[in-house]
């Protein structure tokens, strides 16, 4: 029996854990969001283009938020508990309801890179995705080349599959399996 996911954002979801808040993206993220976006060392595995202003960086996030609110996906500011400044930013985006598969991408500021913020936030989002929104498949494209996001993904339990999107890899994670 194939259950279509249903996928309601209102109110936003807000997750935490005992460092983090994932709360919802806002315009005043913008100065940051351009920072993430600017950023060689972020982008050197992401295949977009790179933000040359905070107008940029605006009409992105505006870009989530009508995401958003048609229910296609949702993003995250990653938040420290004590600071609500955004730090970087973790999605559940491409729904497939009928088939309850969406795809998960994250990116952190270089500075707070390495101290185990990412593994905390995407086990906290993939939860959600699992058990809020029914998701049965988690898919992840990490470049090849980008071997700390597919270490990340394999430490959260995602698996490689045999198939491949150009540069990228393809990993999936299967709830209630």
């Amino acid at each position: 029996m194939n259950q279509m996911v249903a996928i309601n954002l209102n109110p936003f979801p807000k997750l935490s854990t005992a460092r983090l808040l994932l709360r919802q993206l806002q315009l005043s993220d913008a100065n940051e969001i351009f920072l993430l976006r600017a950023d060689d060392s972020v982008n050197a595995f992401i295949d977009r283009q790179k933000a040359t202003s905070i107008d940029d960086a605006t009409a992105f996030i505006k870009q989530i938020i009508a995401i958003q609110n048609n229910s296609q996906g949702l993003m995250w500011a990653i938040t420290l508990q004590h600071d609500p400044k955004l730090i970087g930013t973790i999605g559940i985006y491409n729904i497939v309801k009928e088939k309850a598969e969406a795809e998960i991408g994250y990116e952190l500021l270089p500075q707070y890179q390495g101290k185990g913020i990412m593994p905390e936030a995407l086990k906290t989002a993939i939860k959600f995705g699992l058990e809020t929104l029914k998701l049965k498949t988690i898919v992840a494209e990490p470049r090849a080349d980008n071997l700390r996001s597919i270490n990340l993904l394999e430490k959260c339990g995602f698996t490689k599959t045999d198939e491949t999107a150009g540069a990228y890899l393809i990993y999936k994670l299967n709830g209630n399996s």
